[in-house]
């Protein structure tokens, strides 16, 4: 409970004064991943691929938020994809902020120009499931108070 209430203040900034009382609660149906965020925001659902893994949002002001699933078939650990990632050549990929525990990893950065924030929960049914924001860095006072309640709030079954 003591999570929701942290989930919920973290998106009080955004909402209050806008027309929106709750936040959306997206559920995967074939993996099960649970991610809330602000529907008021986030306002532009994309098509949901045939396979199933997720689903991704756009907002008006160019930011978007992807909540997906695989499945981990290559035995991947949080540390593991940690290293990966800052080992990348990528040229508009850089990572300012890193962290892992035992069955989880965030990331956080810049790419193509836009902030970005990745959580990845390493579950123990086998899937990796992932929640990423990325908005115009002109929108970090408006994005940044609510990245860390969005991502909190990734959870498998």
């Amino acid at each position: 409970m003591r999570r929701l209430s942290s989930i919920m203040a973290g998106f009080a900034a955004i909402t209050v004064g806008s027309a929106t009382a709750a936040p959306f609660t997206y559920v995967n149906e074939r993996f099960g991943t649970v991610c809330t965020f602000p529907d008021d925001i986030f306002t532009d659902r994309q098509p949901e691929p045939e396979n199933g893994d997720g689903q991704v949002w756009l907002s008006a002001d160019g930011a978007s938020l992807t909540c997906s699933c695989i499945l981990n078939i290559d035995n991947d650990t949080p540390k593991g994809f940690i290293a990966a990632e800052q080992a990348s050549k990528e040229q508009s990929y850089t990572i300012a902020y890193s962290k892992t525990g035992k069955d989880w990893a965030v990331l956080s950065g810049r790419k193509d120009g836009k902030i970005f924030y990745e959580r990845r929960l390493f579950g123990r049914d086998g899937v990796i499931r992932t929640v990423w924001i990325d908005y115009p860095p002109a929108l970090n006072s408006k994005y940044d108070p609510i990245v860390g309640a969005i991502a909190g709030s990734l959870k498998g079954p």
